[in-house]
């Protein structure tokens, strides 16, 4: 059996009734607040050889939404990209041609292979991306992305995602439709998001079982080293236990390699 089909054989997750965790998510303030307390957050050691990093926002969020990442990625010496995304609901087919652009750009700028950070949905695209640009991408970071079931999510979501389809289907542009999930418009997209990544990128799926928006399980992608924090689903993007991940990845621990 190929690694493909291994990855492909995997068990679906079994969808958990997240919103009953959504309380959970009112955690974003707290979690921020501590995390500007935090002197290494202020102050990171510079990095002379930082890595550059592409951001990528979740559903229904932009580039502002990973604003305080991007801020702190920079004090840490990186060279960041915002995906140019204002609201995370195209088709993700779409999304993902368009997010090359930034991708190769920078890389070219830097002239090195980037780190690509996606959090909730962007880990999805961030996932198909660097499938399919394993030549530029060094390191793929998911923050709580469900990439095995992205319809694993809890009713909330769900609400709203039908809500962009239903806009998707009358026609509205820059809207993701009911056909993206399972017709020929995200079919290669579909492919792709279940391919495992080569070899020499560094994959790294990080989540937390108290999510109050989408299921952990469908967080766990089999081809990345798994990392659990204590974590509102947003508050992914300002806790400080996923920034002292992100800063042992980013300064090329041992430990994340291979």
């Amino acid at each position: 059996m190929t690694s493909t089909e291994r990855l492909r054989s995997q068990p679906a997750p079994v969808s958990e009734p997240v919103d009953p965790l959504l309380r959970g998510e009112l955690r974003y303030g707290f979690e921020f607040a501590r995390l500007v307390c935090d002197p290494t957050f202020l102050h990171p050691g510079r990095q002379a050889d930082a890595p550059p990093v592409l951001l990528v926002p979740g559903f229904m969020a932009g580039g502002a939404s990973l604003a305080v990442l991007r801020g702190w990625l920079g004090r840490r010496g990186s060279r960041t990209a915002s995906a140019g995304i204002r609201l995370n609901v195209d088709c993700a087919e779409r999304a993902v041609g368009r997010l090359e652009v930034p991708l190769r750009k920078l890389a070219e700028r830097t002239g090195r292979r980037v780190v690509v950070i996606g959090q909730s949905r962007g880990g999805e695209l961030a996932r198909v991306l660097a499938v399919r640009n394993p030549d530029i991408v060094s390191t793929l970071v998911m923050l709580g992305s469900p990439v095995l079931e992205p319809l694993s999510v809890g009713r909330t979501v769900l609400c709203a995602l039908r809500s962009v389809a239903r806009l998707g289907d009358l026609g509205v542009p820059g809207m993701l439709s009911m056909r993206c999930a399972d017709g020929e418009c995200c079919a290669a997209y579909r492919e792709d998001l279940g391919e495992p990544v080569t070899r020499d990128m560094r994959a790294v799926a990080i989540y937390s079982r108290s999510d109050g928006f989408v299921s952990w399980r469908a967080c766990l992608d089999p081809c990345a080293r798994q990392v659990e924090v204590e974590s509102s689903h947003n508050g992914m993007s300002v806790n400080l236990a996923v920034y002292r991940v992100l800063a042992e990845i980013l300064e090329g621990e041992p430990a994340w390699s291979g």
